[in-house]
C-alpha cells in the first residue's frame, strides 16, 4: 500500500539549475505515464551529477512506479552509499520493501528517514501501515495520528486513523475521525459502515441502520453494509412488532 513515488526536487542552485529543470521535465514526463522519456532524462541527470543522490532516488521512484523492484533498490542502495544521510533514500528503500511484503525492513528505512529530518504525512503513514501489518497497531497510532495532522484533508490517512483507534477499542476517538471522513467525503462508503457498527455499539439502531444504507447507496456491494442492515432491520422488528 504505498504512497507511491515521492519525487524528490532538487534544490534550485544557480550551478545546477539545468538540472533542477530537467528534474521538472521528468515528473512532468512520469504524470503524462511517458515512462521511458522520464527515464532518459533522469539518466542524463545522474550522468552530469553522478554525485547527487537524489538524481539515484528520482530514478529509484521510477523504477518502483513501472514495477521494477529489483533495479530500484540497486538505485536507491547507491544514493545512500553516496550521502547515509539523505532521508529519501531510505524512505524510497521502506516504500519497496512495503511492496515486497517486508514489513519489518520498511519500518526500519521509514524510521531511519524521519529520524534523518523526513517530516511528511507520507512517512508517518507508510510506517503506521508497516506496524499495522504487523499487528503492531498499539505502536501504529501515534504515527497514523501524526500522518493525519499533517495531511488532514487526506481521507486515505482519516480514515486508517480512525479504522485502527476503532480496532483497538477507542471507540469515542474513531468516531470522531470517521465523522471528520465524511467531512471530506460524504460518499464514503467504509466510513459510514463503521460509525454504523460504532452506532450498534451505542445501542443507536436507527442511526447504525441510516449509516448502513448510506454505505449501500454510496456502494451497492458492501457486504458487511448489507449483513448489518439485515440484522438491525430484524432487531427493529423484534422490537416493532
Amino acid at each position: 500500500m504505498s504512497s507511491g513515488p515521492f519525487i524528490h526536487k532538487m534544490n534550485a542552485k544557480n550551478e545546477r539549475g539545468f538540472l533542477v529543470d530537467k528534474t521538472e521535465q521528468a515528473i512532468e514526463w512520469m504524470k503524462q505515464q511517458k515512462y521511458e522519456q522520464a527515464a532518459k532524462l533522469f539518466n542524463e541527470i545522474i550522468e552530469q551529477h553522478p554525485e547527487d543522490p537524489l538524481g539515484y532516488i528520482n530514478f529509484g521512484n521510477l523504477l518502483m512506479h513501472v514495477n521494477d523492484l529489483d533495479r530500484a533498490m540497486s538505485f536507491f542502495n547507491k544514493a545512500i552509499e553516496i550521502d547515509r544521510q539523505v532521508p529519501a533514500g531510505y524512505y524510497g528503500l521502506g516504500n519497496l520493501y512495503y511492496e515486497q511484503e517486508n514489513y519489518p525492513k520498511a519500518q526500519e528505512n521509514f524510521q531511519q528517514a524521519i529520524e534523518l529530518g523526513l517530516d511528511v504525512g507520507d512517512v508517518y503513514y507508510m510506517l503506521g501501515m508497516s506496524m499495522n501489518q504487523q499487528n503492531l497497531k498499539a505502536l501504529a497510532i501515534p504515527y497514523l495520528q501524526r500522518a493525519a495532522e499533517l495531511d488532514d484533508n487526506d481521507e486515505a490517512k482519516l480514515f486508517q486513523y480512525g479504522l485502527t483507534l476503532a480496532e483497538l477499542n477507542y471507540l469515542p476517538e474513531a468516531k470522531k475521525v470517521f465523522e471528520d471522513v465524511l467531512q471530506i467525503n460524504q460518499q464514503h462508503s467504509d466510513a459510514h459502515y463503521n460509525l454504523g457498527v460504532l452506532a450498534l455499539y451505542d445501542e443507536n439502531s436507527t442511526c447504525a441502520l441510516k449509516h448502513f444504507t448510506s454505505a449501500l447507496n454510496h456502494q451497492p456491494d458492501h457486504i458487511l453494509a448489507a449483513n448489518g442492515k439485515e440484522k438491525v432491520e430484524a432487531l427493529l422488528r423484534e422490537k416493532n412488532p
